[in-house]
């Protein structure tokens, strides 16, 4: 039976624009008849994967990038392959392995006397989602098919095999080839108030430092910027039999869940973050260990959430979630085989009793890693 990691969060955003839309408004959605403050699941996904680097090993990390060849060049060259003959080794190996490349568009200025740098090499025809071990490999194989051709097989399982921490979490798609493909373990849902928003806008003006007094008192430029605030619900699910299935050991999927759960919770996306410094961290989150299929509790807030007079909207959205996770549960059967929550603020946290065991995010972390082993031990 397929064990799945749910987390709940809810977090509290002041004035900010942390995603954008074409026109530089905040994205919005519209559930239950009523606008909504929206931050996309790719902006919150490249946020965790940043935070990754923070913590995580190079092994377990990867890359998405369309500049893959440059990568191996530079594996190659600290290998002491001269620049040359690692470009050439290095588009050598993504051809056998079946990945096409093309020339990078060069400037008018450059002639082919300049010679190409390695972040000028050849690069892939679509983005590439690639572990450093695989990147690793590739330049292990090139270096030792020098003066002979490469082994397509080898090439292959080069990229097949050792898919790391980030390629296992979040997957891969090559339309080209899919037998690279790596079905993600993780969902992340767009991320949405529990209220309606209005988008409000900030006039502002900047200063010529350099002007003189003599002229006129006007400013050097204007300009508006469009934010929003709201206490936002956020949810991801971990599928870990489909983690497993992608990295194979009990060991790296623990790492992978207690690594996905931290960054989840403490990450940030960063637009306007200079404007704005609304780095702030959750007000709770609740984890759950279920069996059969994951559960989004967003319909806790189809009606908009609405504070009573002194209650906090943060504190409102827990009670909502609390009570929606109750009536589901009792409703379908649904009760988890553990839960985990942890509240900044004792009225959260009073909101969220009954919702399983109050912790912090180091024993949450600790908690939900011993649970991915333990569950994909038993399967085994």
């Amino acid at each position: 039976m397929t064990t799945f990691i749910d987390l709940h969060v809810l977090q509290t955003v002041p004035s900010s624009n942390i995603n954008r839309d074409d026109t530089g408004s905040p994205k919005t959605a519209t559930f239950g008849g009523v606008r909504r403050a929206r931050v996309s699941s790719q902006a919150w996904k490249r946020a965790i994967r940043k935070d990754f680097a923070a913590f995580m090993a190079d092994g377990d990390r990867g890359v998405r990038t369309r500049r893959v060849v440059a990568d191996v060049v530079r594996r190659l060259e600290s290998s002491g392959v001269d620049a040359e003959e690692a470009r050439g080794l290095a588009v050598a190996v993504f051809g056998a392995a079946g990945i096409k490349v093309e020339s990078p568009k060069r400037k008018k200025a450059m002639t082919d006397a300049d010679g190409v740098a390695p972040d000028e090499a050849e690069m892939s025809q679509y983005l590439l989602f690639l572990s450093n071990q695989q990147l690793d490999r590739l330049a292990a194989l090139a270096l030792e098919s020098r003066g002979q051709g490469i082994d397509k097989s080898l090439a292959r399982a080069a990229i097949k095999d050792g898919n790391g921490i980030e390629v296992a979490l979040f997957g891969r798609m090559v339309a080209d080839d899919t037998a690279y493909n790596v079905d993600a373990a993780v969902q992340v849902a767009h991320a949405i108030s529990t209220h309606g928003v209005e988008t409000e806008y900030d006039y502002f003006t900047a200063v010529d430092d350099a002007k003189p007094d003599s002229e006129d008192a006007g400013a050097g430029m204007i300009g508006v910027v469009e934010f929003n605030s709201s206490t936002l619900y956020r949810y991801a699910t971990i599928n870990l039999d489909q983690l497993m299935v992608n990295v194979g050991d009990a060991e790296a999927v623990a790492r992978a869940v207690e690594s996905f759960v931290r960054s989840f919770v403490v990450s940030m996306p960063t637009g306007k973050q200079n404007t704005f410094a609304n780095g702030t961290l959750p007000d709770a989150v609740m984890a759950q260990i279920r069996t059969r299929r994951p559960i989004n509790l967003v319909g806790a807030f189809e009606e908009p959430a609405v504070r009573t007079p002194g209650e906090a909207l943060s504190v409102r959205s827990a009670t909502l979630l609390a009570q929606r996770a109750d009536d589901v549960d009792a409703t379908f059967g649904t009760t988890p085989t553990a839960a985990y929550y942890l509240a900044a603020g004792s009225q959260v946290a009073q909101a969220l009793v009954g919702s399983g065991e109050q912790v912090g995010l180091d024993a949450l972390v600790d908690a939900m890693g011993r649970h991915a082993r333990d569950s994909v031990c038993a399967d085994a």
